[in-house]
């Protein structure tokens, strides 16, 4: 819980002691420093903008569903693309209250040039995985078979997160790949497989769990060496950083982690 919500909280100290209420992060997971649901002030109104990798738009937008139910009052508002993306829109000047990266270098690119308030917290981890057609109809088992020439492949822009952990499985299997495009934003690469316009895409664990079906992951060894882990963190340009660093409580949260987990998340 940061400074500021337990400033916030102090009126209801002497409701607490009575046992009514708690700030406690007994609930929050084993071997974590998540806040507990309960520790985000209930008292929080108002309207936030948070700008999200494109990898979390599922979750994130059940996160913020649930948020303003147990929050009435509340609006949080989304947009969701490419991480390095995201943060040359926030330092071109566009309105934002709360970042949430696929990795760790783009929200230091923020950091590095003063634009967010206090240290990121760091919320889940995710590894790559190879989408293709349902079925697997070109027989795809392995990064190697990715650089067949009947292979219409496509990944992620190196400046993006997955591109870069792209970048990374390369290295570590010593495979030369070749794709037909870079796009930039996983649900881009994930949509031309949906879309039957490429074979395999090197996409995230959750975005195939997400797909419902519409592709099927082959995983393979090498995506333990690029595990990304994702932080969140209220920006200081925030007119409501009350509201902005309560929605990042949830998110790490024992609720919020729960929905990620669901989602084929890491813990961080």
């Amino acid at each position: 819980m940061t400074r500021r919500l337990r400033s916030l909280l102090v009126p209801l100290a002497v409701v607490a002691a009575l046992g009514l209420a708690s700030c406690s992060t007994a609930d929050a997971p084993a071997g974590s420093s998540s806040p507990s649901s309960s520790s985000v002030d209930a008292s929080v109104s108002g309207s936030i903008t948070v700008f999200a990798a494109a990898s979390l738009q599922k979750t994130f937008t059940t996160l913020g569903k649930q948020f303003e139910t147990a929050h009435p009052g509340t609006s949080i508002e989304f947009s969701f693309a490419g991480s390095s993306d995201l943060v040359t829109q926030i330092q071109n000047g566009a309105p934002a209250d709360v970042f949430a990266s696929a990795d760790e270098a783009n929200m230091a690119k923020l950091s590095a040039t003063d634009l967010a308030s206090g240290s990121p917290e760091d919320f889940a981890t995710n590894v790559l995985e190879i989408a293709v057609a349902p079925g697997n109809p070109k027989g795809i088992t392995s990064l190697d078979d990715l650089t067949g020439s009947d292979v219409q492949l496509v990944t992620c822009a190196a400046p993006v997160p997955c591109g870069a952990a792209t970048a990374k499985v390369e290295s570590a299997s010593g495979v030369d790949l070749q794709p037909v495009s870079e796009e930039q934003s996983v649900t881009d690469v994930l949509g031309k497989v949906e879309s039957g316009q490429a074979d395999a895409g090197l996409v995230y664990v959750t975005d195939v769990q997400g797909a419902d079906g519409k592709v099927d992951g082959v995983r393979f060894d090498e995506s333990s060496k690029a595990v990304n882990t994702y932080p969140i963190g209220v920006l200081k340009a925030s007119e409501d950083p009350e509201l902005a660093q309560a929605f990042s409580d949830y998110v790490r949260s024992a609720t919020g982690q729960k929905v990620l987990t669901a989602a084929g998340f890491g813990k961080p």
